[in-house]
């Protein structure tokens, strides 16, 4: 009885996961078409949990309006001021489509002219290395500058075109935001709670994961936002045309290490080199490599640490890669799957290492306890022979 107990115990539970996993398969595949909303909605409410906690002091403890106070302040004072700029790049960059399309970009005359200044060493290594083919050079150009142009162009007609699809996801993000600025703690509690794995493990992986938020969102995010309005001044004083939406490249672009805004500022400034604005080419190739860049080793060790634990060439292969995968999303996604993956095997490697000092501690405490008592029967009899022989007399008790 017990055996058949057992077994058709073992069959429900079974049953009861299959299940479980057959529900979370299709949850999962409902919600799908939203999965970004709910990922840019989850991101939002736990860099802005420390505004809730105000919110709800200034509220005095009231939960929903705290959380509405908290909402209408993140979409005044960060969504609609976003909203506002990414008009004005989609605008900068069709104005900036339309003039090279009805202009002709011609830098033969400008290589030319910087090709007689050069030393006649260089030169003679130019023409040797057939490296002088000036129409091949403008031909690949062209196609660079019209490729990227084109895609800009064809986002934001998409996004026209999407208008009612993004309404909808933006109005679902901002409901869903409110309810996990509101119960986050209790429902991040709750998926701890139900994590198939020890509460200690959920536990680190939980502190692990929102410190790779902070070192993304606010490190990255902030660094980025500043790197790219220094970048846009820089454009400006040197009279580049839409430099709002250079601005804006290096700002995402800075979310690269390494390389970052190096991508925008060296190719404007060597264009504006090349077509005789010496002074403006000079400002910004110094500004950019002096000022723009050195935002990152200023900033990012006060707002996360000089430490994040994720190798920079990690988080390059891991944002080109989320790029490539789910496109703008990638930029955050990369990097967090990054680190979740590499805090999993650290705190492997941390029980691991725990396990072996508890073993080795215990082997010490054994092998002290076998040195300090005799082995064998012979040393029991004599240890309790010493101790009857050390221990004093039973006090006699006085006859009455």
């Amino acid at each position: 009885m017990t055996g058949e107990h057992h077994h058709t115990t073992g069959i429900k539970q079974a049953s009861f996961l299959l299940i479980l996993a057959a529900v979370t398969f299709m949850a999962v595949v409902i919600v799908w078409p939203f999965a970004t909303t709910l990922l840019w909605s989850a991101l939002a409410a736990i860099m802005f949990q420390p505004l809730y906690k105000w919110c709800l002091k200034v509220c005095r403890g009231k939960r929903n309006p705290a959380a509405l106070m908290a909402l209408s302040i993140i979409l005044l004072a960060v969504i609609l001021p976003a909203f506002w700029v990414g008009t004005l790049v989609v605008a900068q960059a069709l104005d900036l489509l339309d003039s090279v399309r009805e202009s002709q970009l011609d830098i033969a005359t400008s290589i030319n002219a910087l090709f007689d200044g050069l030393p006649k060493v260089v030169q003679d290594y130019i023409v040797d290395n057939d490296l002088n083919n000036i129409a091949t050079l403008q031909e690949r150009v062209e196609e660079f500058f019209g490729a990227i142009l084109s895609f800009i162009a064809s986002q934001a007609i998409s996004i026209g075109g999407g208008a009612l699809n993004f309404v909808l996801s933006f109005g679902v993000g901002l409901y869903v935001t409110f309810f996990l600025l509101r119960d986050g703690n209790r429902i991040g509690e709750t998926i701890l709670r139900s994590m198939p794995v020890e509460r200690e493990i959920a536990d680190r992986l939980a502190a692990r994961f929102l410190g790779i938020v902070r070192a993304v969102i606010k490190g990255s995010g902030v660094v980025g936002l500043v790197q790219g309005t220094l970048g846009a001044i820089t454009m400006f004083i040197a009279g580049v045309q839409s430099a709002l939406l250079l601005g804006v490249l290096m700002a995402i672009l800075a979310l690269i290490p390494a390389v970052g805004t190096a991508l925008v500022w060296v190719p404007v400034g060597v264009a504006l080199l090349l077509s005789g604005a010496i002074w403006q080419g000079i400002f910004v190739l110094v500004s950019g490599f002096v000022v723009i860049s050195s935002v990152d080793n200023i900033l990012r060790p006060i707002l996360v640490g000089r430490d994040t634990g994720i190798p920079d060439w990690i988080i390059l292969v891991t944002t080109l890669g989320g790029l490539a995968l789910v496109g703008f999303t990638g930029i955050v996604l990369g990097p967090l799957v990054a680190g979740l993956f590499l805090a999993s095997w650290s705190i492997l490697r941390e029980q691991r290492d725990e396990d072996e000092e508890a073993t080795e501690h215990g082997r010490a405490k054994v092998g002290a306890d076998e040195g300090a008592s005799p082995a064998g029967p012979s040393g029991v009899l004599q240890a309790q022979a010493s101790e009857a022989a050390s221990s004093p007399p039973p006090a006699r008790t006085q006859e009455a």
